[in-house]
């Protein structure tokens, strides 16, 4: 498996980024760490150690950013509105900056995945972005951005929180029947430290079956808790029936 590392100065930030490549080949899978997580959080945790034989096989390639969790959304402290624009910023590094770095080609759409927290980023980029993703797979994730900015709502905080912006959008609105044309899996267990998560992915399941839009929500047993453990389980199942569906094609 060829790794490797890069460190690059982002415009949008200001400041050096850093990530983790996987592979060389393959369906691109950008990966976000969970909360206050790094880079290279996805192999110390054996993620990467579990998806081995599909990155040696050249069937995905994965991209593992870094995240500013500590300075927006955990910083409890902080100023809301300075949070949240960081965040923002953060998000545009992500798409202006990152992706366009590491596509192959110009049109290239990603799977996009993470586990809690990064399971928010990966719904929230996918429902804002799904140009660019082809498939959502959320591993107990939260998707409401009131969890962590309780009796405050600006514009970026509602652009942030997936199910605050589905909920407003006009049925007409051209995302849903990109959506439809996508690959979604979320998954939570229900087990410890699941609550809020479980909770959350209900109605985002309730929100996405109102707009007969077709996805994968697993809910799975009492003894799947929020650990590392089960992301592992998860990740190689999901992986899987993924990478045996290779001729779906993608429309936007």
């Amino acid at each position: 498996m060829n790794i490797k590392y890069i460190k690059k100065y982002s415009n949008e930030l200001g400041r050096d980024m850093e990530y983790k490549t996987y592979g060389d080949n393959g369906h691109p899978v950008l990966v976000f760490p969970s909360q206050n997580g790094r880079f290279y959080d996805y192999q110390d945790f054996d993620m990467v150690g579990v998806l081995s034989h599909f990155i040696d096989q050249g069937r995905i390639r994965l991209i593992c950013a870094d995240s500013i969790d500590g300075e927006t959304w955990s910083d409890t402290r902080g100023d809301y509105h300075s949070r949240i624009e960081l965040h923002e910023r953060w998000y545009h590094y992500i798409v202006d900056e990152l992706i366009p770095e590491v596509r192959h080609f110009s049109n290239e759409t990603f799977i996009v995945t993470g586990c809690s927290m990064g399971g928010y980023h990966a719904g929230n980029f996918f429902f804002r972005r799904p140009d660019l993703f082809d498939t959502l797979l959320a591993l107990s994730g939260l998707y409401y951005a009131g969890y962590f900015f309780p009796n405050y709502n600006d514009t970026l905080i509602y652009n942030n929180s997936p199910q605050d912006f589905l909920l407003q959008m006009p049925a007409n609105h051209p995302y849903w029947d990109i959506y439809r044309h996508r690959r979604i899996i979320m998954c939570v267990g229900q087990g410890a430290w699941e609550d809020e998560l479980l909770d959350s992915t209900r109605q985002m399941d309730t929100l996405l079956n109102q707009h007969h839009v077709p996805a994968w929500i697993d809910y799975w047993g009492y003894d799947s808790a929020h650990d590392w453990a089960w992301w592992r389980k998860q990740i190689v199942y999901f992986m899987g029936h993924l990478l045996a569906d290779e001729n779906v094609e993608y429309i936007i």
